[in-house]
């Protein structure tokens, strides 16, 4: 899908920024989707099967085209399903069902930042001070969203799911870069649909699913202050929150490099607090506010930066090396 002649480029790029954003818009209504099934009697792991499921049978003819990959990479799509897919979306959930979607998102955003702490610590390689001053920025963010000085201004518990759902997320940015080396590198596409079957799988051995309060699909619930059939943001959890939000994802990065590929992927927390607040009624506060432009302004500075780690490398945060075009888009919930 590259482009083959110079001039075209910029309309190349145009297009994976276009799609950046469709896949940011669509990954944060994942939360505001959720939690109505989830105040309904669906217990959090119970809708994170769902939309996994829902996504992995949706995704079941582009795995079929890819199967090739099972045989090729069966390590990095056991680890893809159980951390990229499982792992983030199964702590996220239960992370909002304990404290609001928008805070939950806001913590799970120190993800792309933990992975410095991987990169200097495990993997010793040097970090920018760019990729610094970001973490130190979305640190003191955390801080005024958990409004600490408070002692802890949310439910400890909801807390420590949203940081798991964070370091599941480091596992992601691992294991795509890990899939994008090589000399064969594993098609995105088929990382994506195996990854989500796989996480589905997994998530049915851990939630029991046939236990799970499925009637409360054939009623209605509450998003708005008004009651609507409940199958209606299971569908949109499913198609848009999750299949459309991968896709358009995937193909953005073979236009972007990953850094400003992620860098737009920040408005999804944007995005999912303002759902929040206008469909749930989630009024966040000035320090919470505050706090998380302070997380983003991290984010994007640490995902912005580009250490001389090799010449003519776009690099991941903290000089780790770029993910080539064909890595799939960091995704933090739910990714």
């Amino acid at each position: 899908m590259h482009t083959s002649s110079a001039g075209s480029r910029p309309a190349w790029r145009s297009l994976g920024l276009v799609l950046a954003l469709v896949s940011a818009l669509s990954f944060g209504g994942s939360g505001t989707a959720a939690k109505p099934l989830i105040e309904a009697g669906l217990s959090p792991l119970h809708v994170v099967w769902l939309r996994a499921t829902g996504a992995a049978l949706v995704l079941l003819p582009l795995a079929w085209k890819h199967r090739a990959i099972v045989r090729e990479r069966p390590g990095l799509l056991l680890g893809f399903g159980l951390l990229g897919v499982a792992g983030v979306q199964a702590c996220y959930f239960a992370a909002i069902s304990r404290i609001p979607v928008g805070v939950a998102l806001l913590i799970e955003y120190l993800g792309p930042l933990l992975l410095l702490g991987y990169v200097r610590f495990v993997q010793r390689k040097p970090v920018s001070r760019g990729a610094a001053v970001g973490a130190a920025l979305a640190s003191a963010g955390l801080v005024c969203v958990v409004e600490a000085w408070h002692g802890l201004g949310f439910d400890a518990l909801g807390v420590l799911f949203a940081l798991a759902a964070a370091c599941c997320q480091v596992g992601y940015f691992v294991l795509a870069d890990a899939g994008s080396r090589g000399d064969r590198p594993a098609d995105p596409l088929g990382v994506s649909a195996y990854g989500l079957l796989i996480g589905a799988l997994a998530l049915t051995a851990l939630t029991r699913p046939w236990q799970g309060r499925w009637s409360v699909l054939s009623g209605q619930v509450t998003l708005a202050h008004h009651q609507v059939p409940a199958l209606l943001p299971a569908a949109w959890m499913i198609l848009v929150a999750t299949v459309l939000a991968y896709l358009t994802g995937v193909v953005s990065v073979r236009h972007l490099s990953p850094p400003v590929a992620g860098v737009v992927a920040n408005i999804e927390a944007v995005v999912a607090t303002v759902l929040a607040w206008v469909l749930l009624g989630e009024h966040l506060g000035t320090p919470q506010l505050l706090g998380g432009l302070l997380v983003l302004l991290g984010a994007c500075a640490a995902q912005a930066t580009r250490p001389a780690a090799r010449k003519g490398a776009a690099d991941l945060p903290g000089a780790v090396e770029a993910v080539p075009a064909q890595t799939p888009v960091p995704d933090p919930a739910h990714r």
